[in-house]
């Protein structure tokens, strides 16, 4: 059989036993060659179908195989998972309808994100989450549900943990990967990417050292009359990766991992819906992000346990400009007149954890350990308008008497400069007791402990309080708050047989809380906010049938959000966007997961999610029609039906191996904000793929991504505007790929 997106097949391994395995270093639990999957997203290697949870994992083998190079490539095929695909480099992976904006979250992410189990989001407002590259990736591991006791905040709706292979002291090893395409609409542009990996043994089985390195260029596909450029939004990748693995003995691992990316758009990917393939901006809105991940992990055999300790740095920055097309202070909104943004944030992200668990079969278990984050961050927002100050001069009296120089000083009529500091420690534990040989319980629990400090310069100027009036002044303020809580978690496994498992989970989740910006420009901005938790309620089976031919996993699930920290924004020509704990919301739903392998030479794989997420509160909003929203209103972005749909051919016997794959989604409307009648959806995807090896070392893809050319709604956050605007699915994409490896 073979591994596909879904699959972790049972290969007849004692299930407590495997469950029993020690935590390994991150890239050492990967397909074990029986078509087992074993992940360490749990802080333990276990085998994906052998672990009671909601997980998915696909292997770098089968990302090879479907042309995946970022996350909107491979994450919407899993169950549960939907992708906010609007601003590369800073894109949201959604689980479960856990969302309140199909935007960017302005509070921290309801799901977190990992690389080989290090923490790259920090609290607040994401500056940046990084999508990974996927060359020379061991796998992506995705948890659904609540993870608030293992990993802490930042995780209500599950979360996504990149493993890169990390060096292999065993073997020499290189590998390489390139790939030409074109996209409709590109104007003769091409795709293209270059990427390349050696992996060298300094000393045999002692030290070793690997390099990746890696670019990619993705042509634009949207015209910009404003700016008078076609195909407007390349979009350019870039990354480094470099690892040195030390084994001084059989029982002890020293790994050292450095991971540098940044992206460049060149102009925003949202368009005019109301006219395909255009967006019309006085001017570009260009964005660069960039993260630089070092970290060090000890993984230490005690004999009786395995101890584990990590500690990390990540740094990120974040440059983003918006054109905007409000009259605001001159009236003026095209050509070098129109008001733009500019906005620079820095990140310094410093985690360290360390834990111990234990090794063996026997009925007890048991995980325990400790984690600090210390998290600094500065934002600088300022928006300009040419003309604004000379403006002002000329007309004194429609601005309160004030002068350019005071209230546009270098014509810059808005700004806000926030600098924060968060700190988070955390104790964790499982503890697990086979009361029978096919039954156990399993509790856990963190309690956790955080504050923050941040120091808010509001630079209000002509823009100060709109409507209201202006500030001849900086106002200055500081905040500050801390909280703690605990968050368990309580799973009962039945394993009747070696091919069936069947669970039932209690479990916590939440994400810290944090500043607005933008408090005291009106009145009805909270100066901070708290957290908000979510309690799952989930059941779920796996089981493999006819002789291993046939897997399937299916979840249920019924998640309660309390204090929602929902993004709002004031009245126009500002539109200043805040947070405001508010409403509650329910989610229930149930996701299948299947494969089949109907012939040696044929699999099909399927994943299949209902759910519906409405709010069970009413969920004030000052500026909204009406006071805010109802009981009952669908959390944005929250389709009720997503599916995927997999069909693989594999003549692994034939000369050459060709191979044919059909890949299949649907996502049903969904609306894109509350109180919005614009929805997101409602679309069919077909790619297909070929394939054939030469000389057994080289795989030669031709694909073609949405071959039907759907126009397919992914985000519509704008539709008060005169022309509605939103991000849409790429169009039809076609291209060869080559793999070459040692």
């Amino acid at each position: 059989m073979r591994t596909t997106l879904h699959l972790a097949c049972l290969a007849g391994v004692s299930m407590l036993a495997m469950a029993a395995e020690p935590a390994l270093a991150a890239e050492d639990a990967a397909d074990n060659g029986l078509g087992t999957i074993v992940v360490t997203a749990t802080k333990r290697a276990i085998a994906l179908d052998q672990t009671p949870i909601a997980a998915s994992a696909v292997s770098g083998k089968d990302l090879a195989a479907a042309n995946a190079q970022s996350l909107s490539d491979y994450i919407t095929r899993l169950p549960g998972v939907v992708f906010n695909d609007y601003q590369p480099g800073v894109s949201e992976v959604i689980i479960r309808g856990i969302s309140a904006t199909t935007y960017h979250e302005q509070g921290q992410t309801t799901v977190g994100y990992y690389l080989n189990e290090v923490p790259l989001v920090e609290p607040g407002f994401p500056i940046g989450i990084p999508d990974v590259d996927t060359f020379d990736l061991n796998r992506v591991e995705v948890l659904r549900g609540p993870q608030g006791t293992l990993f802490g905040s930042s995780t209500l709706g599950g979360l996504v943990n990149y493993v890169v292979n990390t060096a292999d002291t065993s073997k020499i090893d290189a590998a390489a990967s390139g790939l030409i395409g074109s996209t409709k609409n590109s104007h003769g542009e091409v795709n293209y990417a270059a990427k390349a990996m050696v992996n060298v043994p300094l000393i045999a089985d002692k030290l070793a050292v690997r390099l990746v390195a890696l670019q990619r260029f993705d042509a634009g596909y949207l015209d910009n009359p404003g700016t008078g450029v076609r195909g407007s939004n390349d979009f350019r990748t870039r990354g480094l990766r470099g690892s040195i693995v030390l084994t001084p003995t059989s029982a002890t691992k020293i790994s050292y991992l450095s991971s540098w990316q940044d992206t460049y758009l060149e102009d925003q990917t949202y368009l005019d819906l109301d006219h395909p393939y255009t967006r019309n901006t006085a001017r570009a809105e260009p964005q660069k992000t960039r993260f630089w991940m070092n970290s060090l992990r000890l993984d230490q055999d005690l004999g009786g346990a395995e101890l584990t300790a990590i500690g990390s740095i990540v740094e990120k920055h974040n440059f983003t400009q918006f054109s905007y097309p409000y009259f605001y202070v001159t009236g003026v909104t095209t050509g070098s007149g129109a008001a733009y943004s500019a906005g620079n944030a820095n990140a310094n992200i410093k985690t360290a954890e360390v834990r111990l668990a234990s090794k063996g079969d026997g009925p007890f278990r048991y995980l325990i350990g400790a984690s600090y984050m210390a998290a600094k961050k500065f934002s600088y927002d300022q928006i300009f308008q040419n003309g604004a100050a000379a403006y002002i001069n000329a007309n004194p009296a429609s601005f309160g008497g004030f002068s350019g120089s005071v209230l546009a000083p270098g014509d810059r009529i808005y700004g806000y400069a926030s600098d924060t500091y968060n700190e988070d420690i955390g104790l964790f534990g499982e503890v697990s007791y086979a009361i029978r040989p096919s039954i156990e319980i399993t509790f856990g629990g963190r309690y956790f402990w955080n504050k923050y400090n941040a120091t808010v310069t509001n630079q209000a100027g002509a823009l100060g309080g709109y409507p209201g009036g202006y500030s001849p002044v900086d106002a200055t303020g500081r905040v500050s708050n801390k909280e703690d809580g605990f968050t368990p978690k309580v799973t009962i496994t039945a394993r009747p047989t070696k091919d069936f498992l069947a669970y039932a989970t209690y479990s916590e989740g939440y994400r810290v809380g944090g500043i607005n910006p933008n408090a005291g420009l009106l009145p009805t901005i909270p100066v901070k906010y708290n957290s908000d938790r979510v309690k799952n309620y989930e059941a779920g089976v796996k089981f493999h049938a006819f002789d291993g031919k046939l897997y399937v996993e299916a979840t249920v699930f019924n998640i309660d959000w309390k204090g929602i920290q929902a993004r709002l924004f004031g009245p126009a020509p500002s539109y200043y966007s805040y947070v405001s704990n508010a409403g509650s919301a329910n989610v229930v739903g149930g996701e299948l997961a299947a494969t089949w392998q109907i012939a040696k030479v044929a699999s099909f794989s399927t994943s299949v999610t209902r759910q519906d997420a409405r709010l069970t509160a009413f969920l004030p909003d000052t500026f909204a029609v009406g006071g805010g929203y109802a009981s009952g209103s669908v959390l944005p972005g929250s389709s009720k039906w997503s599916v995927a749909n997999n069909l693989k051919f594999d003549f692994e016997d034939v000369a050459f191996k060709p191979s044919f794959e059909v890949a299949h989604r649907y996502l049903s409307s969904a609306p894109v904000a509350f109180g919005n009648t614009a929805t997101r959806g409602n679309f069919n995807i077909i790619d297909l793929r070929a394939g054939v090896t030469l000389m057994d070392k080289v795989r030669v893809l031709v694909f073609a991504n949405n071959v039907f050319d759907k126009f397919g709604i992914l985000n519509a956050p704008f539709t008060s505007q005169a022309t509605p605007a939103g991000s849409i699915v790429r169009p039809r994409t076609v291209g060869l790929r080559l793999d070459w490896s040692l």
